[in-house]
């Protein structure tokens, strides 16, 4: 039978290992922002990351965002009409993803493609001791090498949820209009009237802004402090897709009571 108080000093050790970590990602995050200069003199060093966060991870975002789209119009057409309100399938489709499904999903997307590669391009570095070489070249690997990839997340990921959205509309309409037969005039007229811009799309704008910084500083962070060994990267890998979907889940439910208390 095990220990009480084995278990009580495990608990515990794990408690002060996890706050400690969260200081250290804290500290971390200080840093980059001290060090974030450089990836704007140097431009062309956070538009590749761009481009590699980004870009890269178009093919997954609108693929998605128009399968999220059908399955939306089309479970939404098969509850609405039960009451007989099938010309607000446009509001449905697009408040739906205007406010949780785009930021959340393209953000889970995100971590799961791009954040997972960050990681294990850091973490390659550390494991190989490009970073330490970077050091003793003067080089500050923040600098040249965290930063620029932590804004390249933060920028891309509100553009992202943004296509995301878009596609699950058009998506929407896709199978609302042209395979069910809902009115065209109804679906976009509806939506333009009850979709508002400050509490329904910039909303969903700020959530997507603030999941781009949870999920870069956990990529960044993961792949910097990895154990430098093939298993450690592969460790960092998983928590960094773990982490960024617990972080992002929590966060939304944060943000929504937050947005809609202001609302009311």
């Amino acid at each position: 039978m095990p220990n009480p108080l084995d278990l009580i000093r495990k608990l515990g050790h794990a408690m002060v290992e996890r706050i400690w970590r969260l200081g250290f990602a804290s500290r971390f995050l200080v840093a980059i922002l001290a060090q974030s200069g450089t990836s704007f003199r140097r431009l062309s060093l956070t538009l590749r990351e761009i481009y590699f966060g980004g870009v890269l991870s178009l093919l997954i975002i609108l693929v998605s965002g128009l399968f999220v789209g059908l399955v939306l119009g089309l479970q939404g057409y098969e509850i609405l009409q039960r009451f007989g309100s099938t010309e607000a399938l446009g509001t449905l489709v697009a408040l739906s993803l205007t406010r949780e499904l785009g930021p959340v999903l393209a953000a889970i997307f995100f971590a799961s493609r791009a954040g997972s590669s960050i990681t294990a391009e850091i973490g390659l570095m550390k494991a190989t001791e490009q970073l330490k070489a970077m050091d003793m070249m003067a080089v500050n690997p923040i600098a040249r090498v965290v930063a620029p990839r932590f804004w390249g997340g933060v920028i891309s990921m509100p553009l992202l949820a943004a296509l995301f959205s878009a596609m699950g509309v058009i998506g929407g309409w896709l199978i609302g209009v042209v395979f069910i037969g809902v009115d065209d005039g109804a679906y976009w007229s509806q939506m333009q009237a009850s979709v508002d811009f400050r509490y329904d799309v910039w909303n969903g704008v700020i959530k997507s802004f603030v999941f781009g910084i949870a999920v870069s500083l956990i990529a960044v962070f993961e792949g910097y402090d990895s154990v430098p060994t093939a298993e450690g990267v592969s460790r960092a890998i998983t928590r960094t897709v773990v982490t960024s979907a617990l972080s992002i889940l929590a966060l939304d439910f944060i943000l929504t009571s937050f947005m809609f208390r202001g609302a009311s």
